[in-house]
């Protein structure tokens, strides 16, 4: 539980979306087909030696899978989603799995956009009367995350007031989250800055307040906890949240910067920002065409699971604002956070009378949900609560 309610997991928009769109054959063993910017260590590769021999060993398969990731999480590497997956696979189709193991599961199908799934698996998970306290809140809070993610919120507090007793830190920058998205922005703040009183800020907590000051407009505040978020722990989310704050800024050369300065530099999350960084400088890149054969590999794959990152980039970089709000759509579908609703209007803006009607229904939603988000006033005053 070191993130905070919205942020637990950051697998969701952190993650590359394909390796590549064709499979790459190397003529031969020396050929270097990529350079990872981590390494195995020797207790991980014999863990997966010992997996490997006895794939029932939960205590080793747990381990495995945890450690995959967190790799995954932080340097947004989608093969470590299979890895994990791969120790788990004694107890993947089993509904009587080892409370460890579901809730494993549940993240690695968040992480591949199966919401669906990853609730069903939280839902049973905490139906469980002897799960362990420990176990039942990260339950409760991956729960409650996605919850969020989908903008039901009721449902989210109620999961966060159950985790009170389990995690007061974690339960209390859960609760003023939420409260941030219902209309009490400027008490949430005040809230997770208590949280953090010191000059030591943890990066979940950092990263969540970055957030807020963004949707409340306070371009002080903000540069400065995503600085504090990414010292803290420099994983692909933070660096392609911070580039989207200066991209929005129009400061492209500024967020390339940031970008080029990751060793997960060709992680999908921060490619897309990087063609969109270069696009704004006016800059041809072959890059640009990498970014449109990952994103079709992407949705081949699984059709419709990868809609804002293609809805960025076809209002981004190709301009084809229609298709944009076609995609934004689709997205807004499946994930309501304030991110997808700034995307879905800046789409209905750039389609002219096309997008006159989710306009209008995005107007509604906010105003229903007292969302205070001043990049949605800025660019429609209907849209203030």
């Amino acid at each position: 539980m070191r993130r905070g309610l919205a942020r637990l997991l950051m697998l969701v928009l952190a993650l590359p979306l394909a390796v590549s769109a064709a499979p790459f054959v190397p003529k031969s063993d020396t050929d270097i087909v990529q350079r990872l910017p981590y390494r195995m260590d020797a207790a991980e590769r014999q863990r997966r030696a010992a997996l490997a021999r006895d794939p029932a060993q939960l205590p080793l398969a747990v381990a495995a899978a945890r450690t995959a990731l967190e790799r995954a999480r932080v340097h947004g590497d989608p093969r470590e989603l299979g890895t994990a997956q791969a120790a788990l696979a004694p107890w993947w189709p089993r509904a009587d799995a080892p409370a460890e193991a579901v809730l494993l599961r549940a993240r690695v199908r968040q992480a591949r956009h199966d919401f669906s799934g990853a609730q069903a698996d939280l839902r049973g998970l905490l139906t469980r009367a002897d799960l362990e306290p420990e176990l039942r809140a990260q339950a409760l809070l991956d729960a409650a995350a996605l919850h969020q993610l989908r903008a039901e919120l009721p449902e989210a507090r109620a999961l966060c007031e159950q985790l009170q007793p389990l995690a007061a830190v974690p339960a209390a920058a859960c609760l003023a989250e939420l409260a941030s998205l219902s209309g009490d922005a400027a008490t949430a703040a005040q809230t997770l800055a208590r949280l953090s009183p010191g000059r030591t800020v943890a990066p979940w907590l950092a990263l969540m307040r970055a957030e807020l000051a963004e949707r409340m407009g306070d371009d002080t505040a903000a540069p400065a906890l995503f600085r504090a978020a990414l010292a803290g722990e420099d994983d692909v989310y933070t660096r392609a949240a911070w580039a989207d704050w200066l991209l929005a800024r129009h400061r492209a050369a500024e967020a390339l910067a940031l970008i080029e300065r990751s060793a997960d530099a060709e992680a999908d999350a921060l490619l897309l920002r990087h063609v969109i960084a270069l696009r704004q400088l006016n800059r041809t890149t072959p890059l640009t065409e990498t970014m449109r054969e990952r994103l079709a590999a992407a949705d081949a794959r699984e059709p419709g699971k990868h809609a804002r990152e293609q809805a960025r980039f076809a209002l981004d970089v190709q301009d084809q604002p229609r298709e944009a709000l076609r995609l934004a759509e689709v997205n807004w579908a499946m994930q309501r956070e304030p991110a997808d609703a700034v995307l879905l209007l800046r789409a209905a803006l750039a389609a002219g009378r096309a997008g006159d009607a989710p306009r209008q229904a995005l107007a509604r939603f906010v105003r229903e949900r007292r969302w205070q988000d001043v990049r949605l006033t800025a660019l429609d005053r209907s849209l203030a609560p």
